[in-house]
């Protein structure tokens, strides 16, 4: 019975399938919204109709062809899966309300009884519709991954694009300021911020990024109540090592210089630590890391008596030495922090002068210990 009835309605098909995109695009806003989709749309109903159709009359060969053409379609269309989904419910539920519709009266009790293989029917078109969508949003997401990474990656390394072509494809909003991040990875290859861009994407910023062997840069676009310091923030949860953010700049076209005050910003972080540097607010930092050479020659120079220390002896002194400067010269500040007599602190600093030849009395020696400390942290010297 069901499939007499089925083979009658599917010679019917054209016209049945725009009463079905009818009932969609009535019930679904999205559908209604795409005038210039409809014939697709019809189109697509129609193949459909024809699908379930023929294979509850089982006397002609089913093709997968059209249901999985039509979920790559609807998926390259843009249209929410929520909303595939539901029209092939719609869908679904038509083509039963055909059935019941033409079905004799003495067919009916049949038609009842025959309900669970109909929807089976339906469920299926919907899986393979479904999957189709699935395969082809994936791979568009994928490529547009790459085509983003490309445009991050030749903005940020200087290859031609200008501002304006970036920010018709990365869709980022300068408007408030923009910021170059610049993340050492873990290992090479991998995220040195897990899924950061989705992360901000929750609280309304736009970024985007590219990972290459050693680094993982993006451009953040901040808006109104999310600046560089809330960034800092959100880096900082995420962090897997040392994070470098650049300073705030008005268009795409200084993404290059921005890229590099972020690499250097990274460089000025302790080696091994999960430190995110701003780069205008550690300018001697950032300049000794954008020196390492020099920097290196420093640090040899007025460290080099306390690296020939035994390594307990060296920690000690460079441990009291940073804790003193950092207390402004205050014995007992630094006596507090270090959780050691005053007595054991003036004895500490008198050995570490001994050692340098320094008299941290005079500014222009206590700089220049500080300074070659600074060299040895930024190295990983000490």
């Amino acid at each position: 019975m069901v499939r007499d009835l089925s083979r009658r309605l599917l010679a019917d098909a054209d016209r049945l399938g725009r009463m079905m995109a009818d009932r969609i695009c009535a019930e679904i806003p999205e559908y209604a919204a795409r005038p210039d989709d409809r014939a697709s749309i019809d189109e697509s109903c129609t193949d459909n109709v024809r699908y379930i159709l023929g294979q509850l009359a089982g006397d002609q060969p089913v093709s997968l062809d059209s249901p999985r053409a039509t979920g790559a379609m609807r998926a390259a269309q843009g249209f929410p899966y929520a909303a595939v989904l539901q029209a092939f419910r719609i869908g679904g539920r038509y083509i039963w309300e055909l059935l019941v519709e033409h079905a004799a009266p003495d067919q009916q009790e049949a038609l009842l009884r025959a309900a669970a293989d109909i929807w089976s029917v339906s469920d299926d078109l919907a899986v393979h519709v479904t999957d189709a969508y699935r395969t082809a949003l994936a791979d568009r997401i994928r490529r547009d991954s790459v085509e983003r990474a490309v445009v991050v990656g030749a903005l940020l390394d200087g290859d031609g694009i200008r501002g304006m072509q970036g920010e018709s494809v990365l869709a980022l909003d300068g408007g408030r300021g923009l910021v170059v991040v610049s993340a050492e990875t873990p290992v090479p290859g991998q995220e040195a911020l897990a899924d950061v861009e989705r992360l901000l994407r929750r609280t309304n910023v736009a970024s985007a990024w590219r990972l290459d062997r050693d680094h993982q840069d993006g451009v953040v676009a901040l808006r109104v109540g999310y600046d560089a310091e809330a960034l800092v923030a959100a880096l900082q949860e995420i962090a897997v090592g040392r994070v470098g953010v650049s300073a705030v700049f008005a268009s795409l076209d200084e993404a290059t210089r921005a890229r590099h005050q972020a690499r250097v910003a990274c460089a000025a972080a302790t080696p091994g630590s999960v430190e995110v540097v701003r780069f205008e607010q550690h300018p001697l930092a950032v300049l000794l890391a954008s020196s390492p050479d020099q920097a290196r020659q420093l640090a040899e120079a007025v460290l080099g008596p306390i690296m020939e220390l035994a390594p307990e002896d060296r920690a000690v002194v460079i441990e009291t030495a940073r804790t003193w400067l950092a207390a402004g010269g205050s014995t007992s500040t630094a006596a507090r922090e270090l959780h050691v007599h005053r007595n054991t602190v003036r004895y500490r600093v008198r050995r570490l002068e001994e050692v340098t030849g320094r008299d941290l009395a005079l500014p222009v020696d206590a700089a220049e210990l500080y300074v070659a400390l600074e060299c040895a942290r930024i190295l990983g010297l000490a």
